[in-house]
């Protein structure tokens, strides 16, 4: 399965492999380890989005690149009629180190796995439960280059404060659960549909794990 990340405008970006632990049809448990190929996304010029400043980051045209899956494995939680997916982030050595929650617009499933439409601002919960927004200049310039809408931002905001309620309870999914989770060691990364990087410029990466912005 994959989860596909589309634009406003309708075309795809970055496109991330699922191994699937878990669906009852709405929601979907899977893992993505470090170092899974992925379809990932650069600026036209050749720039990763942390390198171009701010006011540039949505304007300038993007295109597909083979990429990987960065530093840390995630184990992810995605519900179908819900504006975010939680991910575990898990260390080199397997340790769960906090929760990031993704915040997205649901565009519902097609034959390969789940749509979305990254919402740009996110949640971080640390261990203990304490919680922040990520990403909130980004959120704004998005607006202003008609990447989100006002209304979506609102939304998006609203089921950012849902999920810190959560985590301040220490309720599910951050009451501990598969905070202890170990993938098997004989499975193989999960892989891209064939030929999905055919014809896209190698440009890999090297960085942090890549935002599907």
């Amino acid at each position: 399965m994959v989860e596909r990340f589309h634009r406003p405008d309708g075309s795809i970006g970055q496109v991330h492999p699922l191994r699937v632990l878990a669906d009852d049809g709405r929601v979907l448990l899977a893992w993505l380890p470090a170092g899974t190929p992925i379809v990932g996304s650069r600026l036209v010029d050749g720039r990763s989005m942390a390198e171009a400043p701010l006011d540039q980051r949505f304007r300038i045209p993007r295109v597909p690149v083979p990429d990987f899956w960065h530093r840390t494995s995630t184990l992810r939680r995605i519900a179908d009629d819900e504006w975010s997916s939680v991910w575990w982030f898990f260390d080199a050595k397997g340790r769960f180190t906090n929760w990031y929650v993704n915040l997205e617009v649901p565009l519902g499933r097609n034959a390969l796995g789940v749509d979305r439409i990254d919402g740009v601002l996110d949640v971080v919960v640390d261990r203990d439960g304490t919680w922040r927004w990520d990403d909130e200049d980004e959120a704004e310039v998005a607006i202003d280059a008609g990447r989100l809408t006002r209304e979506q931002l609102d939304r998006l905001r609203a089921e950012g404060e849902r999920i810190g309620a959560l985590a301040e309870r220490g309720a599910y999914p951050f009451d501990g659960t598969d905070t202890d989770f170990r993938p098997d060691p004989a499975w193989p990364a999960p892989q891209l549909p064939p030929g999905l990087l055919a014809g896209l410029s190698p440009r890999s990466g090297t960085g942090p794990a890549p935002a599907p912005r």
